[in-house]
């Protein structure tokens, strides 16, 4: 009895951020990870397996990531409560979201743990800090804090290389959220909050990374070795105050690389038409990619 009260709470926390019930995501999420039936063992153990002569390996990522195709882009979709609670939405997605509900599914598949609690554990654990709901604060804000997390966490590394392609350098310098406060519901509602955004800025300040430059994005037999299908693609810029402007999952094409994103220009989610160059091309604040892989 114990035990069903407190699968009961645990559910309870889980919501959905338009919707008095949790009933379409919910049932969307079990009836996906019920339903989908590829082998766990297609998987490689190592960040430096290659994909297999009969499937990518993370083919996963990219059948759960095509689920969302064409559901609207809809930003701040976790600014919904008074206080901060874990907020599931599949309906409804900015580029951050559909990252984090795609890995919740890929790792309840792969670890064929398939119920809505399941997933609820696996998007709380991704989201937050050390796994754990304490306040605002507690949320991965700025993705390269999200990285660092989830990497800690043994959930996801960051393909770092000192050779080509990985032939620029991040210096990380955040501070978009502290002087833009208004912008965010938690922040202008509770401003006392604001020097805990300072700290966790300035931990990130100075560390560097090394990104893929925009100009080496181009369809060669080096970066297809380098970027697997359903990789993180993170988007550098050089806009004051961020560190990653956009996300979205690598696709592979008989003409190069793309991105499936949820996109606020498209206002869905949607396989890029162009690749992944002449989309940088477009935006010049757009400096090159970090690449990041569910482990």
């Amino acid at each position: 009895m114990m035990k069903r009260l407190l699968f009961l709470t645990f559910l309870l926390g889980c919501t959905s951020s338009l919707f008095s019930s949790e009933a379409p995501d919910s049932v969307f999420i079990e009836h996906t990870l019920s339903s989908y039936l590829v082998p766990r063992t297609s998987y490689p153990s190592t960040l430096n397996s290659q994909p297999s002569t009969l499937t990518s390996p993370f083919s996963d990522i990219l059948h759960f990531a095509r689920l969302f195709l064409n559901r609207p882009y809809v930003a701040h979709t976790l600014e919904v409560n008074n206080t901060e609670q874990l907020v599931v939405n599949t309906r409804q997605l900015d580029c951050t979201t559909l990252i984090e509900n795609v890995l919740a599914l890929a790792i309840c598949h792969r670890q064929q743990t398939l119920s809505y609690a399941d997933f609820c554990r696996q998007l709380q654990t991704l989201r937050y800090r050390n796994g754990i709901i304490d306040g605002y604060p507690s949320r991965l804000h700025y993705f390269t804090d999200w990285i660092l997390d989830n990497t800690g966490k043994g959930i996801v590394a960051e393909v770092q290389d000192t050779c080509p392609p990985f032939t620029a350098t991040q210096t990380i310098k955040v501070n978009y959220m502290s002087r833009h406060p208004k912008a965010y519901k938690a922040l202008a509602a509770h401003p006392d909050l604001v020097a805990d955004i300072v700290r966790q800025e300035q931990r990130l300040c100075g560390m560097q990374f090394r990104y893929i430059p925009k100009s080496a994005i181009k369809d060669t037999p080096l970066l297809r070795s380098i970027i697997h299908d359903g990789d993180i693609l993170a988007i550098t810029c050089s806009k004051p105050g961020l560190d990653i402007a956009h996300l979205g999952f690598a696709v592979w094409r008989n003409d190069g690389l793309h991105l499936l994103n949820a996109s606020q220009i498209h206002k869905k989610v949607v396989e890029e038409p162009m690749t992944l160059d002449k989309y940088l091309a477009k935006h010049p604040s757009h400096t090159g990619i970090r690449v990041i892989r569910l482990k």
